[in-house]
């Protein structure tokens, strides 16, 4: 009896984080990662982790090559040594969203230069005293935009004032406490580069509460280019970045390395795109 070839089967990790069902970056790469699968005639698997428990990522049956053929990090937590620890088991692998500088295969986002774009625009506005609400610092992402901040603030020769920085980990409660906090500032900010869009959203809902006009009192620039912005009370600057194509070309890239038809290692940096809107104020 002839035994039935299996289709090849990846491995997409996520790594758990409040409501990830309702995420918009996890969607995104979810669905490119589908688009692909879709034209490549494979498999995939969603395998979501405990982000406080790296030990945890990994298991037997995901680094089985009789099995597995390939595993695509949608994030890594800053841990370099679970993908190393896949390598040494033979796994062909990808991260996502995360710029490595050793010799690992990796497609992310220029957060970075994008976060410095904001901040300059704001600049560029006539903006001096800028404020930004960080995201989760144990990510690349949440890091990459607050350096992109703070850099740009240097680069125009701009002291960064510590009572401006705060941490909303691309969280709702946490981003709201902390424009409650920049409210309370003898020098209120003129303007806040908000790490993702859903925390920007919060603080476009707090200034309303405190009857803080926006953007003639408060510029506001978000991130994500997220379909909820269709809410705001008034159209959100935010920051475009191709998710659905990360994804697809994550899992695409990982199918060739599989099959050794990819020059390794893979390094790619998509650009993102700040879309001007009327929450940034008169250019």
């Amino acid at each position: 009896m002839t035994a039935v070839k299996r289709k090849p089967i990846y491995v997409l990790i996520l790594p758990r984080f409040e409501d990830i069902f309702h995420s918009f970056y996890t969607g995104e790469i979810t669905k490119g990662v589908n688009l692909a699968a879709s034209r490549l005639n494979v498999d995939f698997l969603v395998h979501i982790t405990d982000r406080s428990n790296h030990a945890a990522w990994l298991d037997a049956a995901l680094l089985d090559r009789k099995g597995v053929d390939g595993i695509l990090f949608a994030d890594i937590d800053n841990d370099l040594g679970l993908v190393k620890q896949a390598i040494r088991h033979g796994m062909p692998c990808l991260v996502l969203n995360n710029i490595i500088h050793e010799p690992i295969n990796y497609i992310a986002i220029n957060n970075y230069e994008a976060a410095k774009g904001v901040v300059e625009e704001f600049i560029k506005r006539g903006h001096k005293h800028i404020a930004t609400i960080a995201g989760d610092l144990s990510t690349q992402a949440g890091q990459s935009r607050l350096e992109g901040y703070q850099d740009a603030l240097a680069k125009h020769h701009i002291a960064l004032d510590r009572a401006y920085v705060k941490i909303g980990g691309f969280l709702r409660t946490p981003a709201r406490q902390s424009a409650l906090e920049l409210f309370k500032l003898k020098t209120m900010p003129t303007a806040i580069f908000a790490a993702s869009d859903v925390m920007a959203m919060e603080v476009m809902d707090v200034a309303k509460a405190k009857k803080i006009s926006i953007p003639s009192q408060l510029a506001i620039c978000g991130f994500d280019d997220n379909p909820l912005r269709a809410n705001s009370p008034i159209p959100l600057a935010t920051v475009s970045q191709p998710l659905v194509e990360m994804g697809r070309l994550g899992l695409e890239m990982l199918y060739l390395i599989s099959h050794g038809r990819a020059k390794l290692p893979v390094k790619e940096v998509l650009r993102a795109k700040l879309i001007k809107a009327e929450s940034m104020g008169k250019a």
